[in-house]
């Protein structure tokens, strides 16, 4: 069986719209509409309190609110702020170059599945990251397998 830790944290780059897929996947995928879908200026944003998400950007316009989400037609992104409805996934993309930022912050393990189908993390980062953890976790638990119990 794979432990993965409660949360992780995430320090990576990757593109504008590798978040934005994202925070489809993660949010409304099951709802958004078709057009909005594959239009790279549209995103969702929520209001504050839990699953807040926040686009800010230079120029936005709200297109159309559906069910908890707004979508709105952004242009020169600076960052996105996103947070999880349970409040466990925390994170933040900032713009470093153009249409590319660097992703901060901690992740659930429902997430990290998210992460990986938008690209934001390859598989291979989440399979090393499982590894480490894993390894660091080893010598604790052989210790307390080894350990006699008190009598």
């Amino acid at each position: 069986m794979v432990l993965i830790p409660d949360l992780v944290k995430i320090e990576t780059t990757c593109s504008l719209e590798s978040f934005r897929k994202f925070i489809i996947v993660s949010t409304c995928r099951s709802f958004i509409p078709e057009s909005y879908m594959h239009d790279y200026e549209v995103f969702p944003e929520r209001e504050e309190g839990p699953g807040a998400i926040y686009i800010e950007a230079a120029d936005k316009v709200t297109l159309k609110k559906i069910r908890e989400m707004t979508f709105v037609n952004a242009k020169e992104i600076l960052g996105i702020i996103y947070s999880s409805k349970s409040g466990n996934t925390q994170l933040k993309w900032r713009q470093t170059r153009r249409r590319t930022g660097k992703v901060q912050g901690f992740a659930s393990p429902n997430a990290l599945v998210n992460l990986v189908e938008a690209d934001v993390l390859s598989q291979e980062w989440v399979d090393d990251y499982i590894k480490t953890s894993q390894a660091h976790s080893q010598p604790e638990q052989e210790s307390q397998e080894n350990t006699a119990p008190p009598a």
